[in-house]
């Protein structure tokens, strides 16, 4: 039995080749793409922190204070003795506020593909919480991955899934999602997620769009990093940043898109750019809470709780698998 934290190391799961084969993947469609999950190597994380105190980026400020007034009604409704997973954790600010009220948790295991700062983070955690098994695996959440074991026995498992990350992924692919956790969970399992509730339409497109560009540069730094780890050989300075939102599907589009005709070597492959030609990086979903818990109920997750701001921009929703 453990009464301090530990840190579990688990295997990476994402390396070159992998990287290689997704971007080279993307890269050949006809409508280009990238995965955003490649958005955070270090200088990533970093960047998308800064995202977040942002006066324009709305969704953190405002998910943060729904968490600072409601925290101890989630850790009630979570329940005792719970395993806390937590699904692109990120610098797991939001995660203290609910650890702070959790009722007697016996682990909390952080999920981030950005391996250093994930366990830069944990360690933190772990002297933060002695009393916890914090133990951090380097994994992609969308992909299949080994929970570690804990030194106490949890009653039951809890996915927290902040950030409104799941508005990321396309409906069949947050479907597939929900089932993972589901399988991940167990009957008598949850999740607590945050979603990005439907607005005004310059709210949103702003929050993408900051003054300062810092948006902007964690665009381009997929760019970046492909040109460091990959060999490849970007002018980041030929690609500039949009995003847009598409009414009709409810979502924001970010794009890079090619100022100029050009081509890029990656290794063995060669890929020419038109000018105005764009490469699709990240979407964000905004949704309503009705719409959301049908998708969610269709795996067998029935909506329990939900919390909001007072301008309902944001929404954190607590589901229990059932019998």
């Amino acid at each position: 039995m453990s009464n301090s934290s530990t840190i579990f190391v688990a295997n990476k799961t994402q390396d070159d080749c992998r990287f290689l084969s997704d971007v080279v993947a993307g890269l050949r469609q006809k409508r280009r793409t990238l995965p955003c999950r490649y958005f955070y190597d270090h200088r990533g994380s970093q960047l998308f922190d800064q995202i977040c105190q942002l006066d324009e980026y709305y969704p953190t400020r405002t998910e943060l204070a729904i968490m600072q007034l409601c925290a101890p009604e989630m850790g009630e409704q979570i329940g005792p003795g719970a395993m806390l997973i937590e699904f692109g954790s990120g610098s797991s600010t939001k995660t203290r506020l609910l650890l702070d009220h959790l009722i007697d948790p016996i682990a909390y295991v952080p999920v981030d593909v950005s391996r250093e700062h994930l366990y830069d983070t944990a360690a933190g955690l772990a002297e933060m919480y002695p009393q916890i098994d914090v133990l951090p695996v380097c994994a992609d959440f969308t992909r299949d991955f080994d929970l570690p074991a804990a030194g106490r026995r949890e009653t039951h498992d809890a996915v927290y899934f902040p950030g409104s990350t799941i508005g990321n992924f396309e409906p069949p692919e947050v479907t597939r999602l929900l089932q993972q956790i589901v399988s991940l969970c167990g009957t008598g399992g949850g999740l607590l997620i945050g979603i990005d509730l439907q607005k005004n339409v310059d709210i949103v497109t702003a929050a993408y769009n900051d003054s300062q560009a810092v948006t902007a540069q964690f665009n381009l730094n997929i760019l970046h990093r492909m040109n460091r780890e990959l060999g490849a050989n970007f002018n980041v300075e030929n690609f500039g940043h949009v995003a847009i939102y598409n009414q009709a599907l409810g979502r924001i589009e970010m794009y890079l898109e090619s100022l100029c005709h050009q081509s890029v070597n990656l290794g063995e492959h060669d890929f020419s750019f038109a000018a105005g030609e764009r490469i699709c990086t990240e979407y964000s979903h905004k949704y309503t809470i009705d719409g959301f818990a049908a998708i969610a109920e269709r795996v067998g997750l029935t909506l329990r709780r939900q919390w909001l701001d007072d301008n309902k921009y944001f929404a954190v929703l607590h589901f229990a698998l059932l019998d």
